[in-house]
């Protein structure tokens, strides 16, 4: 076979230029310390890893995510635990405020205390998180969810929708409460009207006292009637379905106060004064239109807003100290009831930053897998890439030098 001297030259300096490739390309690796320098040195691990980094970013984005959750949630549980003390200290003086030996000087300043609680509750219901959202306003985060008419009446301008942030590839929470569901739509105990019909005594606000026995025996009748019976030691309650059969009847006896309860399809009522054999009272399911006082729900502002005008209003007669016995009933009821709903969503809360908790802690073990299966397709191995630039210098020098043999190689040398 023959072979050109040309031929030769070109065979040695492509086996140099390849030998001096290896080199540089390890020396590279060594220098980086990264075993992958493009896609086309292991495209099943380039391909791996892209995956890999999307998933950091997400988890990335998640981390993000959970420290905005963290921070709003931690915002509303402290909020929440202000309007818990707030109405506690409501609830105190609305029972302070049934002391019969208080003046009426003395009722007022409760009163004006009441004025500034309601505003303090005003403002708690509008509190924001750290970004500046409203916490309370459903989807509506960048107006106030509650606002006060120039006729100190309140109204919720935020919606019923919760705003929620996704933590992990398929887990999000809620980082909000909307403020209807917890400060306005707060079971109201009062949501009967009742009404002397005949007779001198005096029948009080009705008080649902069990839900359940309302709901199940007095909507079917929509109102019932007290008839009193003879001596006015009795007493028979007709539905309006069948106003000639009793659906209930029983005796009446006084209590401490000399006033009388009865108690009918979970309501219960005092009346007060002197009872006469007919006198007839009634009891009407209340209203459903959401500005009606005897709703089925009655927000926190407005229970403490008829407290205050009661506190206001009311003198030391007798029918003002019956109205204030009513309004003080109604009032500690709903408050509880309002310290229920709080609570309610307290416990929800703390449910959700624990989901949080536990969440932070799965994406932490999977950034730790991801970080470690990346090192492991990526990163060099000191070891096997120095030992390999060593024998890959040696190959390159052996190279050279026979290149500078075989260049020298001549039939001319022989001639000499």
């Amino acid at each position: 076979m023959r072979i050109s001297t040309i031929q030769a030259f070109n065979n040695g300096v492509q086996g140099i230029q390849n030998n001096y490739a290896k080199v540089s390309r390890t020396q590279e690796q060594v220098s980086t310390g990264q075993r992958l320098l493009s896609p086309a040195d292991d495209p099943v691990a380039s391909v791996r890893l892209l995956q890999l980094n999307q998933e950091a970013n997400k988890l990335a984005q998640y981390k993000d995510n959970l420290t905005a959750a963290t921070n709003s949630l931690n915002q509303e549980e402290a909020t929440l635990t202000a309007v818990t003390n707030t109405l506690q200290r409501v609830r105190e003086i609305a029972l302070q405020s049934g002391n019969a030996t208080l003046t009426v000087v003395e009722r007022q300043a409760l009163a004006q205390e009441l004025v500034e609680r309601e505003e303090e509750l005003f403002n708690l219901f509008n509190s924001r998180n750290a970004r500046g959202e409203y916490l309370f306003g459903g989807f509506q985060s960048q107006t106030p969810p509650f606002v006060q008419d120039p006729d100190g009446s309140y109204r919720y301008e935020g919606d019923e929708g919760q705003r929620a942030i996704q933590i992990a590839g398929s887990k999000q929470v809620a980082i909000n409460d909307n403020g209807k569901a917890l400060f306005v739509d707060v079971p109201n105990v009062n949501r009967v009207v009742t009404e002397t019909l005949t007779g001198t005594a005096r029948i009080s606000l009705g008080v649902v006292e069990d839900k359940l026995a309302y709901d199940t025996d007095f909507y079917p009748n929509d109102s019932v009637t007290i008839r009193i019976g003879v001596d006015g030691e009795s007493y028979e309650i007709f539905g309006n379905l069948d106003p000639l059969t009793p659906i209930a009847s029983g005796t009446i006896e006084p209590n401490e106060d000399q006033s009388y309860q009865i108690r009918v399809a979970g309501v219960v009522v005092t009346l007060d004064g002197e009872l006469a054999e007919n006198d007839e009272f009634q009891i009407t399911r209340g209203a459903t239109v959401a500005t009606e006082d005897n709703r089925e729900k009655r927000g926190i502002l407005q229970t403490i807003a008829l407290l205050r005008e009661t506190l206001e209003t009311a003198d030391d007669s007798t029918e003002g100290r019956l109205q204030r016995r009513d309004v003080l009933a109604v009032s500690l009821d709903n408050l509880d009831n309002a310290m229920g709903s709080v609570l309610n969503v307290q416990t929800s809360v703390g449910a959700r930053l624990n989901v949080i908790e536990s969440t932070e802690n799965e994406n932490a073990e999977v950034t730790l897998i991801n970080t470690t299966v990346q090192a492991q397709l990526s990163e060099l191995d000191y070891a096997e890439a120095l030992s390999r630039l060593s024998f890959e210098t040696i190959v390159l020098q052996a190279a050279q030098q026979s290149f500078v043999k075989t260049s020298s190689l001549s039939l001319f040398n022989l001639l000499r």
